[in-house]
């Protein structure tokens, strides 16, 4: 068993702010002593029932592109254990985001091939076998911080055993070395105060991934 503090993350490989936050998660692990997990969610399953109330392109992405990906990662997990989620993510990430290769099915073959995992998982891409278990990973996520966030969800074990859990933080570039460490201690002190629920400020930058 290890000693280090687990941190529970959960993602959607079509999200690039989710995509920067796990990349400076994957940071915080080389000067913290955490021990990354990770689980999938699904910007589908969040708006399924507000469709209509979102931006046309956003809307058309979530119906035409956002169930893909999530279904593979699902079966890449129930078919071949969850210590596969860590390197398929990160190879789905860095064709969809960093070499912005989309996130359609050649895409998503690249990187099944990339970690080695089979073609044949590609048969899900349609398919709802796995689907009980997608929204059951998406529900116990968003059950943690509430309906009205997306992804990334981080939890960690707060001082009395219960889990602290909260959205984010989004954040452009990725941060690095201690300025990785200062965010992740800034994050948990905030996130550990009972009633501490937002910060915000307007975004004034896009995704930058110039630094991963």
């Amino acid at each position: 068993m290890s000693d280090k503090t687990p941190v529970d993350f959960w993602f959607d490989p079509l999200c690039p702010w989710a995509w920067m936050t796990s990349r400076w998660v994957l940071e915080v692990e080389k000067v913290r002593d955490i021990e990354v997990r990770w689980h999938v969610m699904s910007l589908a399953v969040l708006n399924e029932d507000k469709l209509d109330e979102l931006p046309e392109e956003y809307r058309d992405l979530l119906e035409t592109k956002a169930w893909g990906p999530v279904r593979i990662v699902i079966a890449a997990q129930q078919e071949h254990g969850a210590e596969v989620l860590g390197d398929l993510y990160t190879a789905l990430g860095t064709r969809i985001h960093n070499q912005d290769e989309g996130p359609g099915k050649e895409t998503v073959a690249a990187a099944l091939k990339d970690v080695g995992l089979p073609e044949s998982l590609m048969e899900h891409w349609d398919g709802t076998r796995y689907e009980p278990e997608l929204r059951a990973s998406h529900k116990e996520g968003i059950d943690k911080v509430g309906q009205e966030v997306g992804t990334p969800v981080i939890a960690v074990p707060g001082a009395d055993g219960e889990q602290i859990a909260f959205f984010g933080p989004v954040v452009t570039p990725a941060p690095k070395g201690e300025e990785a460490a200062r965010l992740w201690d800034g994050a948990l002190a905030v996130a550990s105060v009972p009633g501490f629920y937002e910060i915000k400020r307007t975004r004034t930058k896009g995704p930058d991934f110039s630094n991963l």
